[in-house]
């Protein structure tokens, strides 16, 4: 089942779904809502979830594991982040 057709779709998808977020979702500029913020996020990590879950149907549960992990650890370094740059703007701000 590893062929070069599913990284084209998987790739295709991709791209589809950045499109879709910057081109239509997000095409005009507005103050971000906590609200919105939630419901975007939890489209977005709804979305990895159905992908890991497709994976653990077509590949098994190594790989499947293997995305969940990575995207975990993605999550807790995107959100360590943000005290990297709070701390950065902190010092340019005085």
């Amino acid at each position: 089942m590893h062929t070069s057709l599913h990284w084209i779709a998987f790739n295709v998808f991709v791209v589809i779904a950045v499109a879709l977020d910057l081109g239509v979702f997000h095409r005009k500029t507005h103050k971000i809502l906590m609200r919105e913020a939630l419901l975007w996020s939890l489209a977005w990590i709804g979305l990895a979830v159905t992908f890991g879950l497709v994976l653990l149907h077509f590949y098994g549960r190594q790989p499947a594991l293997e995305f969940f992990t990575g995207y975990v650890i993605e999550k807790a370094l995107s959100v360590d982040n943000l005290f990297v740059f709070l701390v950065v703007f902190r010092v340019f701000a005085e």
